[in-house]
């Protein structure tokens, strides 16, 4: 008993000096913790490297700490291994903070829990290596799409404009047949804008061309309606509309705590985190569970992580 306690004790120090990662407590009592912690790390930067490629091209580890290399030569570290609150995670958000809540690739009718907010927190230094460093350069990668929607601009790079397109064009063919749809959709309250998001310093994710919102309705947004209203927002919504979003890569703001029901963004990571790790792997498998059967040729980028993290 002593001895449990002395642990836990340890445990708790060990947290709020920050020298311990970011997994709870059951976790760091286990003799699999390390392992289990390893295959986070691995899994979690094969979703980047799936998501984002091209762009990068190395992983390292130097001491203890795992960074993935870009395309530029710019270093992103993995983890900085800090308790952060959800507040904290938002202004100073490493891969780990990012990849670690996983996105629900199912239907819903109810808000998501108190701070399930997965995706909303965003490592800046990989969307302005991929997009653009400022409001010139992301201007200067905007493409103008024609869908079945209308037109929009939208960022060209990793394929982000692409996607958009496709997952209008096939709104539209539903819109045609089911207003309820169509009354969600259009008219969208737009896409490119370089801006703040309100009351921070952090770029909203439309700064990089990368997230549309669609029909504006005064209950979809946390700040504007109570949750209530938010709820019954929520389960009004016609679920076709984030499936087809999701089948193109896109999350819904729908599906964070801190709703934002209009609001969909392009966020390959969290999409491919949640299919390809979302549920429990079975034991016998290797730590990159079913990728090779869906995706062979993404080996290569097996191969990298496994060379760098051994």
């Amino acid at each position: 008993m002593k001895k449990a306690c002395l642990c836990i004790l340890l445990i708790v120090i060990l947290a709020a000096t920050g020298c311990i990662r970011k997994i709870p407590v059951k976790n760091l009592l286990s003799d699999n913790s390390n392992q289990e912690y390893d295959t986070m790390v691995k899994r979690d930067i094969l979703c980047i490297m799936m998501a984002y490629p091209g762009y990068v091209t190395k992983v390292e580890s130097v001491d203890g700490k795992v960074y993935i290399i870009m395309k530029s030569g710019n270093r992103i570290l993995y983890d900085d291994k800090r308790l952060k609150s959800p507040d904290e995670k938002m202004e100073n958000c490493d891969i780990q903070d990012m990849m670690e809540q996983i996105y629900p690739l199912y239907g819903i009718k109810e808000l998501m829990k108190n701070d399930f907010d997965p995706g909303r927190f965003r490592v800046y230094s990989l969307l302005h290596d991929v997009y653009g460093n400022s409001s010139v350069q992301v201007q200067s990668n905007l493409k103008t799409i024609k869908t079945g929607c209308g037109y929009y601009q939208f960022n060209r790079n990793n394929k982000a404009a692409d996607a958009l397109c496709g997952a209008l064009n096939e709104l539209s063919e539903i819109m045609a047949k089911r207003n309820d749809i169509r009354s969600v959709v259009l008219p969208s309250s737009g896409t490119f804008n370089y801006r703040y998001i309100a009351g921070t310093r952090r770029l909203s994710p439309h700064s990089f061309g990368i997230a549309i919102d669609l029909a504006r309705n005064k209950r979809d947004y946390w700040k504007w309606a109570s949750q209530s209203e938010g709820a019954k927002r929520l389960a009004n919504y016609p679920h076709e509309v984030p499936a087809v979003f999701e089948k193109y890569n896109f999350i819904w703001g729908g599906k964070w705590s801190h709703f934002d029901i209009l609001h969909f963004e392009y966020r390959p990571e969290i999409i491919y985190k949640a299919r390809f790790f979302g549920d429990n792997i079975e034991s016998e498998k290797p730590w990159y569970g079913d990728v090779l059967s869906e995706k062979p040729d993404y080996r290569a980028y097996i191969e990298i992580i496994e060379r760098a993290l051994k």
